[in-house]
């Protein structure tokens, strides 16, 4: 699919748009029938929010300080910056994620400490 780089606000209509030419054409051709999108508007989006909130401070602040004359330029940087996190920091990410997971199905859905 590749990365989405969204200048400006997205409203409905760009929502749509992405929804009906880019990923559900990528999911016919990649995932067949046996995929659902979902999207609902629970509590567990609010944590993912605030998952990817995290990730975006520790993007900011490794760009603090460091200027760009674009926008072209500015997701170059914001680009070769998430390319730079370590792994070991993308691992463990990935190894709390089961604890995540049970930590929502335990609250039922609603917030948890994450």
């Amino acid at each position: 699919m590749g990365p989405f780089i969204i200048v400006g606000t997205m409203d409905r209509y760009l929502y749509e748009n992405i929804l009906e030419n880019t990923i559900r054409p990528w999911e016919k051709a990649n995932l067949g029938r046996s995929w659902v999108f979902q999207q609902v508007m629970s509590p567990i989006d609010f944590d993912v929010a605030v998952w990817i909130s995290w990730n975006g401070q520790k993007l900011e602040r490794r760009l603090k300080g460091v200027r760009a004359s674009n926008a072209n330029q500015k997701f170059a940087q914001l680009e070769a910056a998430w390319k730079s996190i370590p792994m070991t920091v993308v691992q463990t990410l990935l190894d709390s994620m089961p604890h995540r997971c049970q930590a929502v199905i335990d609250a039922k859905g609603y917030s948890t400490k994450y």
